[in-house]
């Protein structure tokens, strides 16, 4: 079976404005059966409708915090880094791959654009904004291969059938989150604190996106490999049985 080429995000340096990867993300993806290949950045929508068409699946990744904007509220001082290039960049492109119905996996980061482009919100800081009496650690030191807190998973879900139990353990790194989660997605699964941690979309091929980092654990944590394969096999292009005598009658 011919193997699915599956578009990467990029990250982006601003200081020295380019292109940057992880070469984790690629890693995962090669292999569990994969061939990953780094996106431009770019708004021209020709380009984009060409993209979206030419691969398999897309992996949208960690990075810089959304704009507050996209999501109607005004930038606080505790909100990171803004990336308006891929901002716009990728909320195109997510646009095209819902129309297209072609998988998506959405990490960190991407698990926000998700929510933010069908119209969900972010805490733009977490322990500035969000207050409970036992709260969870979000934001780990290195190792990141080190999984440092548990995530409860909803049954009857995408995520729920790749990893096949109610509970995990997950790595951390991330100081922003889900505060309104878009009606046109499915919490799957949610931090003891109550933060959502993954959500699903429902009536598509493969839109899954966590909030924590399976391209740091793979290698060391079974369930972080299976949202990788899980993803890799959903890009797969479908076979196509063909009877020659009917070709050649």
């Amino acid at each position: 079976m011919k193997k699915p080429m599956i578009g990467v995000l990029p990250l982006y340096d601003s200081n020295k404005e380019s292109y940057w990867m992880l070469p984790d993300y690629m890693n995962a993806i090669e292999e569990t059966g994969g061939i990953p290949v780094m996106l431009p950045l770019t708004q021209n929508l020709e380009i984009i409708a060409a993209l979206a068409n030419a691969f398999d699946g897309f992996l949208f990744t960690g990075g810089h915090d959304l704009n507050p904007e996209l999501y109607h509220e005004r930038v606080e001082d505790t909100c990171g880094e803004l990336c308006i290039e891929r901002d716009m960049m990728e909320a195109l492109l997510f646009q095209k791959v819902i129309e297209l119905d072609k998988p998506a996996f959405g990490i960190c980061r991407g698990l926000q654009l998700f929510n933010v482009m069908l119209g969900g919100s972010l805490y733009q800081d977490i322990p500035t904004q969000v207050h409970v009496s036992d709260p969870v650690n979000h934001k780990q030191s290195p190792p990141y291969t080190n999984l440092v807190h548990q995530v409860h998973i909803e049954k009857d879900n995408l995520l729920h059938d790749i990893v096949q139990t109610d509970i995990i353990r997950v790595n951390s790194y991330h100081h922003q989150g889900i505060k309104t989660l878009s009606d046109k997605l499915t919490a799957a699964a949610a931090a003891e604190d109550g933060l959502v941690e993954s959500v699903v979309m429902p009536n598509q091929k493969f839109v899954l996106a966590v909030q924590w980092h399976p391209e740091y654990s793979y290698k060391v944590d079974d369930h972080s490999h299976r949202l990788f394969s899980a993803f890799v096999n959903a890009c797969k292009p479908l076979s196509v049985d063909i009877n020659v005598e009917e070709i050649t009658a």
